[in-house]
């Protein structure tokens, strides 16, 4: 593959430059409310373990190795999912497997476990292929004598893959649109929110607003599940074969009671958020990348026509296509869609001589801990080269957590490194990318980390 010894200088991509020192509180709430990694500052990038004091809360940012091991594998059971990170995502996914702790996430994860068999990479491949097929053709009739918006092609594609998987059914444009923009609407809403929450201000209805926005997006796939739950509890409706059918045949481990309408719509939305809006984030971030280094689209492309021998894409090329798997994860490393995982200390302990004491918040963050130079060489530079250098083999291992560590890991990992591949591989074959002459895109973290303004390139025909 290409990589700077071949005569390429290593592309720094953007980033917020951070503040010198540690701003005020005043100053870091205006910065925060749109953007949380535009409050960092420059030790933030290097220290082992930062603290803050906020008017209702003590936080603790964690980016020594050894104390986010013990934080997220949580061997002693005392730093659960944060509260604050529940209210962010409430009107959204409720109290569902990725929000609910201890015993209740136990016995929810019991009863969802037997819905990701729907996931398995080989099971799963025709519909990522029908969905990049749809995704290729919609591309191929755009006008595409102006750059075109790529956030809402990769938020339709992701979509349509795990509505797929889910539902069985395709995503028509109309639904992927009304999510995409209410989705937006939501983290517009629920960052300035969750700020005036810290500071322990009146919301001023910017929580009710995201909540609406949320309901907008329950709409689109409510009335699928209301419609199948009614049918299957009538004993009218046919068995499916999908992660919905998984999720009405799941009994609870105790009391064998089923998932409610209201909990299957909990599970379904959060499975339908993690299983598309990160993979879209990333997948925006990667085309962008690849559009600015024309070098690496020639290195992927010879990669993908020596393996397939100029067939389609299938399963088994997959596996052999390292040039495209170390640019996704590349990708997640620089633009981790999650940039902060939030957790609660609920007793009292020491951790590099601080007291943290019940309550407070421990932050660890992949956006900080995958550019942190401790970790990692030329931490801010683009380099996909860098997964097969043994030299930075120990921070692949231990200093890589786009999906989180620990027993909570991401479970759709595969799934979303199976998509992501497909996906680039696919549009690398078929088109040569190229940024046009505007500003660079300037990620702003809020739920998700997302460019400011949709990444517009051009898409020109490789035939």
């Amino acid at each position: 593959m290409a990589d700077a010894s071949d005569g390429e200088r290593p592309f720094t991509p953007p980033y917020p430059i951070p503040h010198r020192s540690k701003a005020s509180l005043f100053k870091r709430f205006l910065t925060g409310w749109n953007s949380w990694i535009h409050t960092l500052f420059e030790r933030s990038y290097t220290m082992q373990m930062g603290e803050i004091r906020l008017p209702r809360l003590d936080f603790f940012i964690a980016n020594d190795l050894s104390v986010v091991e013990r934080v997220m594998d949580d061997r002693e059971k005392v730093f659960p999912k944060h509260r604050f990170q529940h209210e962010l995502l409430d009107p959204l996914i409720g109290n569902s497997v990725f929000s609910a702790n201890g015993q209740d996430w136990e016995e929810q994860r019991e009863m969802v476990n037997p819905a990701f068999a729907h996931t398995n990479l080989k099971r799963v491949f025709p519909a990522m292929q029908g969905a990049v097929d749809d995704l290729l053709a919609t591309i191929a009739t755009m006008d595409r004598s102006k750059p075109i918006a790529v956030d809402p092609l990769m938020t339709h594609v992701a979509a349509d893959i795990i509505y797929r998987t889910i539902f069985s059914v395709k995503l028509d444009q109309a639904s992927a649109d009304r999510i995409y923009h209410a989705f937006h609407r939501y983290q517009k809403n629920i960052q300035p929110g969750a700020m005036l929450k810290l500071y322990g201000l009146p919301l001023f209805g910017y929580r009710g607003r995201a909540a609406r926005a949320a309901a907008e997006i329950h709409a689109v796939f409510g009335p699928i599940v209301k419609a199948r739950y009614d049918a299957w509890h009538s004993g009218g409706g046919e068995a499916g074969n999908d992660i919905l059918q998984s999720l009405l045949e799941a009994r609870h481990p105790a009391s064998g009671d089923p998932f409610s309408y209201q909990a299957i719509m909990e599970q379904v939305s959060t499975i339908f958020l993690a299983g598309h809006e990160t993979a879209a984030s990333a997948m925006t971030w990667a085309l962008y990348l690849l559009a600015e280094c024309p070098h690496w689209q020639d290195a992927l492309l010879a990669e993908i026509d020596r393996e397939t021998g100029g067939q389609p894409i299938a399963f088994e090329h997959l596996r052999a296509l390292g040039g495209v798997r170390n640019l996704f994860r590349e990708t997640l490393r620089l633009y981790p869609p999650v940039s902060f995982l939030v957790r609660e200390v609920t007793a009292s302990t020491t951790m590099r001589d601080k007291l943290l004491h019940k309550g407070a918040m421990i932050v660890i963050s992949p956006w900080l801990i995958q550019r942190n130079r401790n970790n990692w060489k030329c931490p801010h530079a683009f380099a996909p080269e860098r997964f097969d250098d043994p030299e930075e083999a120990e921070a692949c291992r231990r200093a890589y957590m786009p999906f989180g560590k620990g027993p909570r890991i991401c479970i759709g990992a595969g799934f979303a490194q199976q998509e992501g591949m497909l996906i680039l591989a696919s549009i690398v074959r078929a088109f040569r990318l190229r940024y046009p002459d505007i500003p660079r895109p300037e990620p702003v973290s809020r739920l998700t980390l997302r460019p400011k303004r949709a990444v517009q390139l051009w898409f020109e025909d490789r035939r």
